[in-house]
């Protein structure tokens, strides 16, 4: 009797808690809208499922910046955490993946729209005063809130562990879910900034970019911007090689690897560690609704302001080279669905007149670009 006892005070069942109920529900969300709703389900299946794991009392799977061994054991997660997050490595290698997925063509054939791209990174720094001004979060954690503005999974993961890792679980999972929301969150935006006649601008036709054009760029590109923000270099540069292996035409096996076997080994080890970060214990506070909110604060800003800015660009073209403002809302870096969201809204609204698919697609990869540049200045600047 004594044995079932001991058996049955050493299990889970004794020790689990209201918190570890409340995870497994929003770990149940997160699972039902990567498999109902097909919202980011390579992500938010692994965070979901890492979530279940980390609440599961005395099985030891939780993961966070400050686990210390216990009698030389670090657990299986944990350990995953030391390498892959503390190092600084996954997010680089994903980044490495979705250079080798990237077309840039769209952005060479029309250099101007790397300043939309730029503008759509305001929400950035809109939410980061918030949180720091408004709801007192300290400065590195504000830039780690703000960095959701980008929309951009790999971006948020790489900035938080470095500036603020207590708050990594909060962070990913508002990254992942804005981006996740494109398509919910971003038409009304676009209905209320543009107008009927904008939304009717027509839409170029694509420009040929030559071969040398394509080798060149992330050559050239990864020079210049890690001259100029050294901190971005790991993600700028990764992205960049990623990208170079696809456009040489003579690393097409590296380029699979990349675009393939590769970014989807280091997905399933991100995103389930990322939902072994969400404790019951540090993930249930008050903070982690600011961070929700000010995440959809961020990517509101920064949807509005690739519009904005496309918009105040068109003051200055001449009438023929105007350019369609919505296209501008593609300059966060949700690639592709915050262009196929332009694409949508654009399509419906003219009858099938205007398709800008392919022109928003130049926005939306220097949204990348941009994101990474900013969390790069944060670094820069705070680490």
């Amino acid at each position: 009797m004594e044995a079932w006892s001991a058996l049955l005070q050493g299990s889970g069942f004794a020790a689990l808690g209201w918190t570890n109920g409340v995870m497994f529900v929003v770990a149940g969300v997160l699972i039902y809208l990567a498999v109902t709703r097909n919202y980011e389900p390579l992500l938010l299946v692994p965070i979901g499922f890492g979530a279940v794991l980390a609440n599961l009392p005395n099985a030891n799977l939780a993961a966070s910046s400050t686990a210390v061994a216990t009698g030389g054991h670090v657990p299986l997660l944990q350990l995953i955490y030391d390498a892959g997050i503390a190092t600084e490595l996954l997010p680089p290698l994903i980044f490495l993946g979705v250079g080798a997925l990237t077309d840039f063509r769209p952005l060479l054939a029309r250099p101007l729209m790397l300043l939309l791209g730029a503008a759509a990174q305001v929400g950035i720094f809109v939410a980061a005063l918030g949180a720091h001004y408004l709801f007192g979060f300290s400065v590195r954690e504000s830039a780690s809130i703000g960095i959701i503005g980008g929309a951009d999974g790999p971006t948020s993961i790489f900035l938080t562990a470095i500036l603020a890792p207590e708050l990594l679980g909060a962070v990913a999972v508002a990254a992942y879910s804005y981006m996740a929301l494109v398509p919910v969150i971003q038409p009304p935006i676009l209905r209320l900034l543009t107008t009927p006649a904008e939304r009717e601008i027509p839409v170029a036709a694509e420009l040929e970019v030559s071969r040398t054009a394509v080798v060149l760029f992330p050559i050239v590109i990864t020079v210049l911007v890690s001259l100029a923000i050294p901190p971005a270099a790991p993600l700028v540069g990764l992205l960049m090689f990623g990208n170079l292996l696809r456009e040489s035409g003579v690393t097409d096996r590296l380029a699979k690897t990349a675009s393939g076997p590769l970014i989807n080994v280091v997905t399933i080890l991100l995103g389930l560690v990322i939902g072994a970060t969400m404790n019951g214990d540090t993930f249930l506070r008050p903070q982690t609704l600011f961070i929700l909110a000010l995440g959809a604060v961020a990517f509101a800003f920064s949807t509005a302001g690739g519009i904005v800015f496309a918009k105040l660009l068109n003051v200055f073209l001449p009438r023929d080279r105007r350019i369609n403002p919505c296209i501008g809302a593609a300059g966060v870096s949700a690639v592709p669905m915050s262009a196929r969201v332009v694409q949508t809204f654009v399509a419906e609204h003219t009858q099938g007149r205007v398709n800008p698919l392919m022109a928003a697609m130049g926005p939306n990869v220097a949204g990348v670009i941009g994101s990474a540049v900013a969390a790069g200045v944060f670094l820069a600047l705070l680490r």
